[in-house]
């Protein structure tokens, strides 16, 4: 596996590298929100930075990025308006974030942030599903690799649901000698729902148990049997699947981003003060992560949780293929990519972030990030420039 980094403008640099030459794009974009002041947060990003993203996917390829819930709907429309096919949207789930609305005589202004959109989108396939698979080995889903094993167990965050399936290529769990057993053993099919520990506890509190009391019978797609070539389905065969009783923790679970994984792998540098840049009644100002003379080596204020960058990144991308973060950021990504044996491509506008992105992805993944600056002007670009692409 290999990890690289561009610092640059992600529009002006995939407008520079070969085209459909990306299996996977798996980004946290801004919001246009104007988080704590920033000014790269200042817009989400629009059909330019659709358009090229489209130019560099492959055929069949999928992009997953997340959305604030107040604009999200312009990054879909870009999206779609580019050309990509929305196919869904995912929506995670946390219980703690904290309200970024005073409360006066008068009341508030805004409700408690409790889950974040993520769109997944296609780029349009050639012919079928199975034949764009054949030629690009793009198009479909990694359905058993990020099958879920069970509710969470009292071991702590990500203990349980998050352990089946991760690492898995695309014909894991193939060693049983029935689809019955296999349809068992493999675990529930991944759902469009992720719950951090705090969402998921509250959820099974308020739900209660549900579910069907003992194993039900029925059908699903079989992995184990080919695509017919000519619809690009695989048949459906016989299977005893899980009773399903729990609450709704049964879909994948994961911590959001801890002190210790922030900041893991940058011992080295120098505590900033997180939230230096922030204006007075941006938002964030009234959470108290980011009060009081808090530094932080990781500085950057939108840290997701690798776990979850893992997850996405093994549904949308073949074994052996390239995933690319346009937004970079704190390289939560790239770590992702390169623990799931992924080739990765971050590019990131900000200099300030970079040493934090080589930083964690030296930790996470043992490898050393190659690096370049991007030419900041079409015409400064020389013929084979971007040939590391």
């Amino acid at each position: 596996m290999s990890v690289r980094l561009v610092h640059g403008d992600c529009v002006a640099v995939m407008r520079q590298m070969e085209p459909e030459s990306v299996d996977a794009i798996v980004t946290d974009p801004p919001y246009g929100l104007g988080f704590m002041g920033k000014k790269w947060d200042s817009l989400p990003p629009g059909l330019e930075f659709a358009e090229a993203a489209l130019r560099v996917a492959k055929p069949g390829a999928h992009i997953v990025a997340f959305g604030g819930t107040r604009t999200f709907h312009r990054l879909v429309c870009a999206l779609e308006d580019a050309g990509w096919e929305i196919r869904d949207c995912l929506m995670w789930l946390y219980g703690t974030g904290f309200p970024k609305s005073h409360n006066g005589p008068w009341g508030g202004t805004a409700l408690k942030p409790a889950w974040e959109p993520i769109v997944l989108a296609r780029k349009p396939l050639t012919g079928t599903v199975a034949s764009n698979v054949l030629e690009h080995g793009t198009g479909a889903l990694n359905i058993d690799g990020c099958r879920v094993a069970g509710p969470p167990s009292s071991g702590g965050a990500g203990s349980g649901a998050t352990a089946l399936g991760q690492g898995s290529g695309w014909n894991a769990h193939t060693n049983h000698t029935t689809p019955i057993d296999r349809s068992m053993a493999r675990g529930r099919w991944p759902a469009n729902v992720l719950l951090d520990d705090v969402a998921g506890a509250a959820l099974d509190e308020q739900a209660g148990s549900a579910g069907a009391a003992s194993p039900v019978r029925g059908t699903e797609p079989s992995a184990a049997v080919a695509p017919d070539g000519v619809t690009g389905q695989r048949a459906r065969v016989p299977g005893v699947f899980h009773a399903d009783s729990g609450g709704p923790s049964r879909f994948f679970y994961t911590a959001k981003a801890s002190r210790s994984e922030r900041e893991a792998g940058l011992e080295h540098l120098k505590p900033k003060q997180q939230d230096e840049t922030r204006k007075d009644g941006a938002p964030g100002g009234d959470n108290p992560r980011n009060r009081g003379n808090k530094k932080r080596a990781n500085h950057h204020p939108t840290v997701k949780p690798i776990d979850l960058m893992r997850w996405l990144a093994r549904l949308v991308t073949p074994p052996g293929g390239t995933v690319m973060d346009p937004f970079a950021g704190s390289g939560t990504t790239l770590c992702a990519a390169g623990l799931e044996g992924f080739d990765a491509i971050g590019i990131e506008k900000t200099a300030e972030y970079l040493p934090i992105i080589r930083g964690r992805v030296a930790h996470w993944t043992g490898e050393s990030v190659e690096g370049w600056d991007a030419p900041r002007r079409d015409e400064d670009v020389v013929e084979g420039q971007m040939a590391l692409f």
